[in-house]
């Protein structure tokens, strides 16, 4: 890639692709974000609004009458546009599925015919329910079954992963595929059930924090910048072409030593709320008990590894909600 590039985001208003704007237009390049809005938010973008390097278009990807002419126009496409957040998924199954697979359809045909490289953004989702102490890319996934909800999410995202891949062997399109691991920090919304901002917002204005299950379950937190960092070399990467990353931090809590975390650094008078995840969610809801990403790929192509603590996140997204 050119040392000043134009890089089309799709979902380019959402949480993780308004921090990618901002560092690849600090870094020099042009940049375009087609989005609508539906989850992103023009907000996030204020401080960009007459900058001259940022075009924003708001459309959907599919019914974009452009997207082809777009696309050959843009040196790399970046492909964040998704349903995103297990409420969301399980209160809209149908939205979820068609808006991850669908979305994702028309993109790599159109960006078939330029060959323009795209990467795709998954999810830690698709290694299902699976008991390993941590996942690397080549293990076996383990989805569970068709009528709890949650797992559409996994499975319409895996697909993407799959039809990314086979435009790739097939067509020559030069493909990415990263899956995120529990992303988190400033611009980042709980609406949608993501567990670090509700905390934060709860603990700030001294209310219960409300831990779904047992709050026994893992997870690792990766800090957005350090997503971005680790975006933004792997699109820089022409080893990285064909290949599955996962993207992450290593550092392991559960959800209720969180929620404690969370109350201390803000000096909250908050409590605990245990809910069951029956009437968090929907009967019969599973939960993965650990989520840990081996991040060694990743900082063998790209010699980065994430490594902001837990203990910044929380500083910069109370900080951000203040």
């Amino acid at each position: 890639m050119p040392d000043s590039s134009h890089i089309l985001i799709t979902g380019g208003a959402g949480f993780i692709g308004s921090h990618l704007t901002d560092r690849l237009i600090a870094d020099g390049n042009k940049v375009t974000i087609l989005d609508d809005f539906s989850t992103g938010q023009s907000s996030n973008l204020d401080h960009l609004k007459n900058h001259p390097d940022l075009t924003m278009i708001e459309a959907q990807v599919s019914t974009f009458d452009n997207l082809p002419q777009l696309i050959e126009s843009a040196d790399f496409v970046v492909h964040l546009a998704a349903a995103v957040g297990v409420e969301l998924v399980v209160k809209s199954p149908v939205r979820t599925i068609e808006t991850n697979i669908h979305e994702t359809e028309v993109l790599l045909d159109a960006a078939s015919a330029s060959k323009t490289p795209v990467l795709l953004a998954s999810t830690s989702e698709v290694y299902g329910k699976s008991s390993r102490e941590a996942f690397s890319e080549e293990d076996d996934l383990l989805i569970g079954p068709p009528h709890l909800g949650r797992w559409s999410y996994a499975c319409s995202k895996l697909l993407d992963e799959f039809l990314g891949l086979a435009y790739h062997k097939e067509k020559g399109l030069p493909v990415i595929i990263t899956r995120f691991f529990n992303t988190v920090g400033p611009r980042q919304t709980g609406k949608y059930g993501m567990v670090v901002p509700r905390f934060v917002e709860a603990a700030l204005e001294n209310k219960d924090l409300r831990i779904h299950g047992d709050g026994n379950q893992t997870r690792c937190f990766c800090h957005v910048l350090d997503t971005v960092e680790a975006l933004t070399r792997l699109i820089q990467t022409p080893e990285a072409i064909g290949e599955v990353f996962n993207i992450g931090s290593t550092h392991e809590i559960s959800i209720k030593e969180l929620a404690e975390e969370v109350i201390a650094q803000t000096e909250s008078d908050s409590s605990l709320e245990f809910i069951p995840y029956d009437q968090a969610y929907e009967a019969g809801f599973q939960d993965m008990l650990k989520r840990k990403p081996v991040v060694d790929k990743l900082e063998r192509v790209t010699g980065f590894r994430p490594s902001r603590t837990l203990k910044q996140i929380i500083e910069d997204t109370a900080a951000a909600i203040r």
